[in-house]
């Protein structure tokens, strides 16, 4: 497995500083997001000073994220939504992202058409060789654990149908061990690793409540043994949103957190 630190991790960090961390700390990627490159370049950047900085570092970008708006929309907003889409999927493609995180809605509660739009995005991922990852989340009141995601990929018919696991939002919902046991490998296109509030029960927290690896509830070890049981030989990405950790040095953090990372890994 190779490891990942998703610049959420160190959010308060400039783009290119994030991509130097990463690169120090010594993780093999980092997940971007297109909203920072897209800040970078309103700012006079340019998205070649991100590959330069990719070079540099020899880090390679794993999972891109994200696209939004297409499972909510209807008509001409859904055209729209489907052109920011693709350019978001060519700005992967050039920084040589092999996956698009597609995020679900999250105040529309019905997913019974939302393997359309996701097919939509496969269809647009194929012609520019990035493969559209359909995401979960916990807190979101579409798609928010693995049963029913699975439910949607199935619907899609689709082959290149595929999902992105997140142990903070399998713990923060009804997805159980047995629900990661019965996923195909073929359907897991990337894992992303955190960990849970200690202070908080299941179902009660969002994004700022993840915490550092093996400072929270979740039984992590037993999510890496099953992918291992799996043959999961995909990335793992350190994805966290906790404002005490942007606080603190960068390096200092993205470092802890690979080493905790190599040690459930083994």
């Amino acid at each position: 497995m190779k490891l990942s630190l998703n610049a959420s991790t160190i959010k308060t960090t400039p783009l290119l500083d994030k991509i130097r961390v990463a690169g120090e700390a010594g993780y093999d990627g980092i997940e971007l997001w297109a909203t920072e490159i897209y800040q970078h370049v309103g700012r006079g950047g340019e998205v070649s000073d991100v590959e330069k900085a990719l070079a540099d570092q020899g880090l390679e970008v794993p999972c891109f994220i994200a696209v939004r708006n297409w499972g909510e929309t209807r008509d001409w907003e859904y055209q729209l939504a489907l052109d920011e889409a693709r350019r978001r999927f060519e700005l992967a493609a050039r920084l040589g992202s092999p996956l698009m995180v597609c995020t679900p809605p999250m105040l529309h509660d019905d997913i019974s058409q939302l393997h359309e739009g996701y097919k939509d995005l496969l269809q647009i991922g194929r012609e520019i060789g990035v493969q559209a990852v359909l995401e979960y989340i916990s807190f979101f009141a579409s798609l928010n654990n693995v049963k029913d995601t699975v439910t949607v990929l199935d619907r899609t018919g689709d082959a290149d149908a595929c999902t992105i696991l997140d142990a903070f939002h399998n713990w923060n919902n009804s997805t159980t061990l047995d629900d990661l046991r019965a996923l195909p490998l073929e359907r897991i296109a990337h894992y992303h690793i955190d960990d849970a509030d200690p202070s908080k029960a299941s179902g009660t927290q969002t994004d700022p409540d993840r915490v550092m690896l093996g400072e929270g509830q979740i039984d992590l070890p037993a999510e890496i043994k099953i992918l291992k049981e799996k043959g999961y030989d995909k990335w793992i990405s350190l994805e966290l949103f906790n404002a005490d950790l942007w606080q603190k040095d960068p390096l200092e953090v993205a470092k802890t957190g690979l080493e905790k990372m190599q040690k459930l890994v083994g």
